[in-house]
């Protein structure tokens, strides 16, 4: 059984493994092979990992296994306004179906009780996130250019509003 559990420095490397492979599956159709490699490199570094869980506006989780290995990982920010963000949501593609992207979407959601909604962007192109987002209350809010979206390609920015708590 899958446990999410908040992230810790520790489990850094692991996630940076997880974040690159699912970024160059996902956006390397879509941006190409160069784009999203170098795109992931910059955001997804260990160090840099590491160094967003000091952030008091950040929240990290992490789906742990049994055997310790992480098979997921989703990131909220909070930003000045008081507005949440999920800036990050991935797990590996044996774990498609079976509820662990629910799990940590839910994690997230549960973390940010009280706030009025959250919101998030997905680069155009990725159906089976923007699908998913949808599925689970998400509706596209607005959509940006390619000169304003995520590695200047077009993206939709989706918002779900939360229950009051």
């Amino acid at each position: 059984m899958t446990h999410i559990r908040a992230m810790t420095k520790s489990d850094a490397a692991a996630v940076s493994r997880l974040l690159g492979q699912s970024w160059r599956r996902t956006y390397s159709p879509i941006m190409g092979d160069e784009t999203a490699a170098q795109l992931s490199d910059d955001r997804h570094a260990p160090e840099q990992l590491a160094a967003e869980l000091e952030d008091d506006n950040n929240m990290c989780f992490v789906a742990e296994r049994p055997d310790g290995s992480i098979s997921g990982y989703a990131m909220a920010v909070m930003d000045d306004r008081g507005d949440v963000l999920l800036e990050r949501l991935h797990i590996e593609p044996q774990e498609f179906g079976r509820g662990l992207a629910v799990d940590l979407l839910h994690a997230v959601l549960a973390a940010h009780a009280g706030i009025p909604s959250i919101a998030l962007e997905v680069i155009e192109g990725n159906d089976r996130a923007i699908a998913f987002y949808r599925k689970h209350g998400f509706e596209v809010v607005e959509r940006r250019p390619a000169a304003h979206g995520v590695g200047g390609h077009a993206s939709v920015i989706m918002r779900r509003a939360l229950s009051r708590a």
